[in-house]
């Protein structure tokens, strides 16, 4: 059954920029200054999976290098040339360009962009319960409990 709220189709880069900039407690929210993220499934009232137009400004990060335990991701990149971060080092995006990271990989990963134009991709997740994320470079840890995430210390303090 249609949500009678939800749009029919829209352009995608007018939908509303995501209320709050961050889910990270503080000091990491404000290292993703210069993300912006359009909450695309959301506005349609999907459920199962997230779907987020992103856009990089020059110097900005998608997010912290992180790994999932349970959810799978995947981006597209349409336009810019965004460098992927891995446990493998440093792979150069450019528009057309894909990208999929398998839960429980272990393979930490984001996009950095180093160049001097914006950056614009989709990003899609899906949204398993008892999801677990690892900061390989981050004392932070993060689960997801109830809809939503709460972040801790590697050792279990909370934020």
């Amino acid at each position: 059954m249609l949500n009678p709220t939800s749009p029919i189709a829209i352009i995608a880069a007018t939908a509303p920029l995501r209320s709050r900039p961050s889910n990270y407690p503080e000091p990491f929210a404000s290292r993703m200054a210069g993300r912006q993220k359009r909450p695309l499934g959301t506005l349609f009232g999907l459920s199962n999976f997230g779907v987020n137009l992103t856009r990089l400004l020059p110097g900005a990060v998608s997010a912290l290098r992180h790994a999932h335990s349970h959810q799978d991701e995947f981006i597209y990149v349409l336009t810019g040339s965004p460098t992927l971060m891995t446990h493998a080092g440093e792979t150069q995006l450019e528009p057309g360009m894909c990208a999929g990271f398998k839960a429980g990989s272990d393979d930490a990963h984001q996009l950095v962009n180093y160049t001097q134009a914006e950056v614009v991709y989709l990003e899609v997740g899906d949204r398993t319960p008892e999801d677990q994320v690892t900061y390989p470079d981050d004392d932070l840890k993060a689960v997801w409990v109830e809809g939503r995430w709460q972040f801790t210390h590697k050792d279990g303090t909370p934020y």
